[in-house]
């Protein structure tokens, strides 16, 4: 038996779990907030030392042998050329790049050309682009720069003492906006493009290499980021996908290859095992929920779900399309949310309550066919977020979905994902597991709930939400699948209501 530790350096806070090498049971745990505000958008990177040091006060880390490191994505850390900070790191959460996202796209001719050069559009949350608002808005800033990595690959850096060898992971270098998850390869002309000059970046490790090893002996692997880090600690694999529950919303799943989607509304993340990640964003998920409990005078989401039980499935004909806040899939950046099928009997508070809920989640099955109108296979589908576990949620979603609902435990899984990278690279270094095969950890503690008898009905479900769609939306979504309907809405019986 040994001992590994796996810390998370999210945007406002450090966790660190620790961990037996075999089984994957937690033995001890960290925690410490960033001494930061955490909507700032720009940040001294010792912030996040300061609050790593903390969590791991009292001799946590003691008789530990490797280190995995997870953190927030999409940052830049701009570095000199004797590797010193040029300027503050860069978050994902900063905006000011939209401009200088969209300049990048038109620069290579379209948001195709960026899809099939790196497998993603650029956003104002990418590394591409925040190179590109550098060297538009901060161009003396933007010469000095001689060096860029992303917050897991500096946090790494300085746990090995800041050696001449700077290293990444493929998840992480999948999410800048100039390395190919399909060809695995950087794009040093994108870079170039954006900053106006070559620099150096970080060597891409495979999942089960190490960084390194620190003088005192403790290995450290690769590393990735908080998304592929939580996809790992959870466990999931081909056949599964991730919904996630935000503010927005994502769909993800675990594929065999890279997809590179002309439309640039599949992102091709890599993960943390050697397999691929694509990602499909909505931008609307809970905060579609927490209008409609505020439209209907609902302190909370519990009450809004309480009052949607009270209806029946597709809400007596009401159809909410949740695009409040214009929408990413389909693309229709403009647009507004609608409520439809308003008739004397529907006008009732609990019709619209489940209304909401059923129109969140069939937008979120819509960013599900997209995967897979692509051949992404999903069997079971993970359900992420604290709204996941209200009944409304959890009575409509396996219907909706088409699909076995996995809803996890509350748990430091990105962490987890972490500790498990140092596992494997340990057991690799010494000998006992092999770089094709990370090693079997328990399960995730998870709640199961199958469709059984309510698949056609969630099927009818969708169907109504489909029509409604289109109607208003005519061929949106049929250029977002390329076909005529997605997989999990084809053949429903009829609408509802």
């Amino acid at each position: 038996m040994g001992i590994v530790a796996g810390l998370d350096s999210s945007s406002a806070f450090t966790r660190i779990v620790v961990c037996d090498t075999d089984s994957g049971a937690v033995l001890r745990q960290g925690y410490a907030p960033h001494p930061v505000d955490p909507k700032a958008t720009e940040i001294d990177p010792q912030a996040w030392l300061l609050s790593l040091g903390e969590a791991a006060a009292g001799g946590l880390l003691e008789g530990v042998q490797a280190i995995g490191v997870s953190a927030q994505q999409h940052g830049l850390v701009p570095l000199d050329q004797q590797g010193g900070l040029v300027r503050p790191a860069l978050l994902g959460n900063d905006k000011r790049a939209q401009v200088a996202a969209a300049d990048l796209i038109d620069a290579l001719g379209g948001r195709q050309a960026w899809a099939e050069a790196v497998g993603s559009v650029p956003q104002a949350a990418l590394p591409v682009a925040k190179l590109r608002w550098m060297a538009r808005s901060e161009p003396n800033a933007a010469q000095r720069v001689a060096a860029v990595l992303q917050p897991h690959d500096w946090l790494v850096w300085q746990l090995l003492g800041r050696p001449a060898r700077r290293t990444t992971d493929r998840g992480g270098a999948s999410g800048t906006g100039y390395w190919s998850a399909g060809t695995g390869s950087y794009r040093a002309d994108l870079v170039e493009l954006a900053l106006g000059h070559q620099c150096a970046l970080p060597e891409v490790l495979g999942p089960a290499d190490a960084a390194g090893t620190t003088p005192e002996g403790l290995l450290i692997s690769a590393g990735t980021g908080e998304t592929m880090a939580a996809a790992f600690g959870l466990g999931v694999g081909p056949g599964d996908a991730v919904v996630s529950l935000g503010a927005s919303g994502s769909v993800m799943a675990v594929h065999h290859e890279a997809l590179a989607d002309p439309s640039g509304m599949i992102t091709s993340y890599a993960d943390a095992t050697g397999m691929h990640l694509p990602v499909v964003h909505t931008l609307n998920a809970v905060r579609a929920l927490r209008g409609a409990a505020e439209m209907l005078g609902l302190d909370d989401l519990d009450a809004l779900s309480d009052l949607a039980m009270k209806s029946t499935p597709g809400s007596s004909g009401l159809v909410l399309l949740p695009y409040l806040e214009g929408e990413r899939t389909p693309r229709l950046p403009h647009t507004a949310g609608t409520l439809s099928g308003l008739r004397r009997e529907s006008m009732r508070p609990e019709h619209l309550a489940r209304a909401a809920f059923e129109g969140m989640l069939c937008s979120l099955a819509d960013a599900m066919d997209v995967l897979r109108s692509r051949g992404v296979e999903v069997r079971r589908v993970f359900l992420l977020g604290a709204s996941a576990g209200l009944p409304a949620v959890q009575s409509a979603a396996p219907g909706v979905f088409g699909a076995q609902i996995v809803v996890p435990q509350p748990a430091d899984y990105a962490a987890l994902g972490a500790a498990r990278q140092a596992a494997w690279a340990l057991g690799v270094s010494q000998g006992t597991l092999s770089p094709a095969a990370p090693p079997v950890w328990q399960a995730a503690t998870v709640q199961v709930l199958e469709p059984g008898e309510d698949a056609a009905v969630g099927q009818a479900v969708r169907q109504q939400y489909s029509a409604t769609r289109d109607q208003l939306h005519p061929g949106a979504f049929t250029a977002a699948t390329g076909g005529p309907e997605g997989a999990a809405g084809a053949g429903a019986s009829g609408p509802l209501g």
